[in-house]
């Protein structure tokens, strides 16, 4: 079994991006890794440089910022960056610039990666998510956050990635066929200091024409992260690569975890959704294989 990992990033030391330790993370299960440097204004290409691995290969890009509706730039560069996978390879492992696995997965995943290698009925791997928002502590745990996506797919090139490269279809438009895996990607996009998070969000903003929303933030000194619906306390052990990021926070964020901001109809549904553990009408960008 092969397996590359690839992934893009632009502006990483700018806006603070993880992707050091989102590399370094799926490293042990990939033969090589594609990173795909944007046309940055800092010095990313270095720092990606600093891995050393010799898996790592390294490619350059220039995005087109035109490409602002519904961040589409974001899928034309993680189609960019899958091409560039080995055409040897069985499975290509897709992380972003701000997701890591921790270590204690990485038996699970090259387990279901080998048992579902040869089935042609499985186009991909679905992963449970946490979302961390604010500090290293707190997790979102409202319909805010799309709780599963797709990480790893077949090595397939009819395969694209989908709208802002959230997930995948085939061809542009049939959804993958996908086996879920007991394993969770930590997203750490919104932990970082006030004053980076929301220059990272002009950035992004910019990037999906949100005018009014660029608007809102350039009024702001810093990004307030009490605007948030609900957080729940994260108990367990980050991933060993974030160790050292975390241990070099620089700011404070405190949160009432009983304090919830809802309409009526999404506290039902939370409620439902904590009670129960299904999440009501919740869009899936994937078909489930059940057998």
């Amino acid at each position: 079994m092969k397996t590359s990992g690839f992934t893009f990033v632009r502006n990483a030391v700018k806006y603070d991006y993880p992707v050091v330790e989102a590399i370094t993370s799926i490293l042990p299960l990939c033969d090589e890794m594609i990173v795909l440097a944007g046309d940055s204004e800092d010095d990313t290409l270095e720092l990606i440089q600093s891995i050393k691995s010799p898996k790592i290969k390294i490619y350059r890009s220039v995005w087109d910022d035109s490409l602002r509706t519904g961040g589409k730039v974001f899928a034309v560069e993680t189609n960019k960056a899958f091409d560039l996978v080995s055409p040897d390879s069985d499975w290509a492992f897709y992380i972003q610039a701000d997701e890591i696995i921790h270590e204690k997965y990485l038996p699970v995943i090259r387990q279901a990666m080998e048992q579902w290698k040869d089935d042609v009925r499985v186009e991909g791997l679905l992963f449970k998510y946490k979302h961390f928002y604010g500090n290293y502590k707190h997790v979102g745990d409202s319909r805010t956050w799309y709780n599963h996506e797709i990480r790893i797919i077949k090595n397939d090139k009819r395969i694209r990635s989908y709208r802002d490269a959230q997930g995948f279809r085939k061809d542009g438009k049939t959804k993958l066929r996908v086996k879920p895996v007991d394993a969770c990607v930590f997203h750490y996009g919104w932990v970082r200091n006030p004053y980076k998070m929301k220059h990272k969000l002009l950035e992004m903003c910019g990037l999906y024409s949100l005018e009014k929303e660029i608007v809102t933030l350039k009024k702001e000194e810093l990004y307030d992260y009490s605007k948030i619906d609900t957080l729940t306390l994260f108990t367990e052990s980050h991933p060993q690569v974030m160790q050292e990021r975390i241990n070099s926070m620089d700011w404070d964020f405190e949160h009432d975890i009983n304090h919830k901001k809802f309409g009526f109809k999404d506290l039902l549904l939370y409620k439902i959704e904590k009670l129960t553990g299904k999440r009501l009408f919740e869009y899936r960008n994937y078909v489930i294989i059940k057998k």
